[in-house]
């Protein structure tokens, strides 16, 4: 394919202020810190206060993308909020992010497609870019996934976390998307989901939890990271080994691991910080991507491989040249 030119003019992050510990869910749960790092790499998640809200880490993140960027929240034509944990159903977050941070004039709407939903929202920023000429796009990820996990349960209540990066995205400079690939199983999807919801049949409280199928939802992922990346890059005429930098979705080390063994490479070509913030399901991207920015990891020029998956089941990956 053609290289799309897209550049990050800044990146922000919403980080929650409370750390919960291995060693804290150990109080409450049969668990222990070495039994979850052994099995997730996590040692640690952001738990978001009770009196915010996804849109308080969104804004945070957001404001903090704009200012880095220099554009004028008036020169943004479209934000676009990943989550799956929105503040209401109406109106949408992605409408309050808006308002909170100038941008009064731009189209505003929310993406769900769970820890696909950043790199869904990038490409959706992308197309409307191209298509309708917008110059730039404000681009948010991020979930409060703490609030919809069932804390008693020991399978889901170590892996998630908050959290929530942003990016301002710009139609020049010198950035381009070089390839790309997504899709979703939705045959698959009750591997990973809640299912409660607004006309859903069903309304017992445990429904509106995560429910997971631990070992369904490992095959899965651990396949399509390596399948969905190989399809990118072979849409860019490239090879994993002309690629700088990998930034997966930090779901598990193991999954990585698996992944860096298919492709015959070191963890040291992958940025992971999961074992701070552990499964930030929307937010996890783009907060890899904004700390491997601001450690120097992510220069002018480079070759950026950005992969996930997701409930759905949902997966993407996206070469990049960073510009």
């Amino acid at each position: 394919m053609n290289p799309i030119p897209v550049t990050f003019a800044g990146m922000g992050l919403g980080l929650p202020s409370r750390i919960v510990t291995n060693a804290d869910l150990a109080q409450s749960l049969e668990t222990s810190d070495d039994w979850i790092t052994a099995r997730t790499g996590i040692r640690e998640r952001r738990i978001l206060d009770p009196d915010k809200a996804l849109s308080d880490l969104a804004i945070e993140a957001a404001s903090a993308a704009l200012k880095a960027s220099e554009v004028s929240p008036e020169d943004i034509g479209l934000v676009v909020v990943a989550t799956c944990t929105p503040d209401t159903f109406m109106p949408a977050t992605a409408c309050r992010v808006a308002a909170a941070v100038g941008c009064h004039s731009a189209g505003a709407f929310d993406l769900n497609i769970a820890c696909s939903g950043f790199l869904y929202g990038l490409l959706t920023a992308i197309s409307q870019m191209e298509s309708q000429g917008i110059e730039n796009v404000l681009l948010v990820g991020g979930d409060t996934l703490s609030r919809i996990i069932n804390w008693e349960d020991r399978r889901t209540a170590v892996l998630f976390g908050d959290s929530a990066g942003a990016c301002v995205l710009r139609r020049s400079g010198q950035g381009a998307l070089l390839g790309f690939d997504y899709g979703a199983d939705g045959a698959a999807g009750s591997a990973l989901a809640i299912a409660a919801g607004p006309s859903a049949p069903s309304s017992l409280p445990e429904d509106y939890k995560v429910t997971m199928d631990g070992r369904s939802v490992f095959r899965f992922a651990a396949n399509i990271l390596v399948e969905s990346s190989r399809r990118s890059l072979e849409k860019a005429g490239v090879s994993i080994s002309d690629v700088d930098l990998i930034i997966p979705h930090q779901a598990n080390l193991r999954i990585i691991e698996s992944a860096a063994k298919r492709w015959r490479s070191g963890l040291d070509r992958f940025f992971i910080n999961l074992d701070k913030y552990g499964n930030t399901s929307a937010g996890s991207i783009p907060v890899a991507l904004a700390e491997a920015l601001n450690e120097g990891r992510v220069k002018p020029g480079s070759l950026i491989l950005l992969a996930g998956f997701g409930g759905g089941l949902s997966w993407g990956s996206v070469l990049l040249r960073w510009g």
